[in-house]
């Protein structure tokens, strides 16, 4: 496999990200998919359901979808992992999914714990310190479907998980490498981010996201922010003390010097919900190789003359020379 200076070379050489018109703007960016509705044609590989047991005692069960390449080139399963309010039907997930099969790698798009089903198919649910669901899918994995390797690739919260869960691994973790696209590294600067009256639109829209996972769950009445949100939901349901227990205990940020695996960093410096003052002081680690473009906006990145938004160019690009 490539060391990690061959990789920070080939990452070096990639055009710099241009935004398409008319999205100009951190804002325009993020919110482009929202607007558009693209519907990328996934189903010209058919998915195969596959489903993952947690064995904490809860019965719950992880779901996702394999798709295999028109033909089988040996090459690394890419492990997609959502962000908040996502799912494998995400349009960044379908998105990535066939500009990675159209490449020739098969790709398992994972839906995390309670996302992507119906309201109470699952007792606990997803946060951006649960490791262990990642830790059992990944060493649960089919032999031979991983046979090659496997490459996570973790989207907002999803970046999170996949780094913390890097870092707890350390050289023991069983994949190739990873990437991370806009992953909100530091929770609580996050939470305050989103909490700025600029990002009221997308504060509300997020808090009625993850209500809307949890809704069989009765929730408190109380709860009128993100930061209520986790402090009367997420953290007692995850043994946290509160929410500010659970920012520091599941950030990824503090950890990263831990991690042993070559690991792309992608984040915008507009990104609106995520400060990119997180991606300023990374902990010296020759194994992270941050690319931090001026635009793109939260998991947008729209290229002027391409379809296929730069960030997904960037991941091929590193994953295929992994060699």
């Amino acid at each position: 496999m490539a060391g990690t200076a061959s990789l920070r070379a080939i990452i070096e050489k990639l055009p710099p990200f241009r935004p398409r018109l008319p999205w100009l703007g951190g804002d325009l960016q993020t919110v482009r998919n929202f607007l558009m509705k693209p519907k990328p044609p996934i189903e010209n590989w058919p998915g195969q359901p596959i489903s993952f047991d947690m064995a904490d005692g809860t019965g719950d069960r992880l779901h996702g979808l394999l798709h295999r390449p028109a033909e089988d080139r040996r090459r690394p399963l890419i492990l997609l992992v959502h962000g908040i309010g996502g799912s494998v039907e995400s349009a960044y997930i379908r998105n990535s999914s066939v500009h990675l099969l159209r490449a020739g790698y098969p790709v398992l798009r994972l839906n995390l714990r309670g996302a992507g089903e119906a309201p109470g198919s699952t007792q606990q649910f997803y946060h951006a310190g649960r490791t262990e669901d990642l830790k059992q899918v990944i060493g649960s994995l089919d032999g031979a479907l991983a046979a090659q390797g496997v490459v996570p690739v973790g989207f907002s919260l999803g970046g999170n998980l996949v780094l913390k869960y890097l870092a707890e691994c350390g050289a023991l973790a069983p994949v190739l490498a990873a990437i991370t696209i806009s992953g909100s590294i530091d929770l609580d600067a996050a939470q305050r981010r989103i909490a700025e009256a600029r990002n009221r639109i997308y504060h509300r829209e997020i808090l009625k996201w993850v209500m809307s996972e949890r809704e069989a769950r009765h929730l408190p009445r109380e709860i009128r922010t993100l930061l209520d949100f986790d402090n009367h939901f997420v953290a007692p349901a995850n043994g946290f003390k509160d929410a500010r227990d659970y920012y520091r205990h599941s950030s990824a940020a503090p950890r990263l010097g831990a991690i042993r695996r070559p690991t792309l960093l992608i984040h915008a410096e507009d990104d609106p919900w995520i400060p990119a003052a997180s991606y300023r002081d990374l902990a010296p680690n020759s194994n992270l190789i941050p690319l931090i473009p001026r635009s793109g906006g939260h998991v947008g990145f729209h290229a002027v003359g391409s379809d296929v938004p730069w960030h997904d160019t960037a991941l091929a690009t590193f994953i295929g020379a992994l060699g």
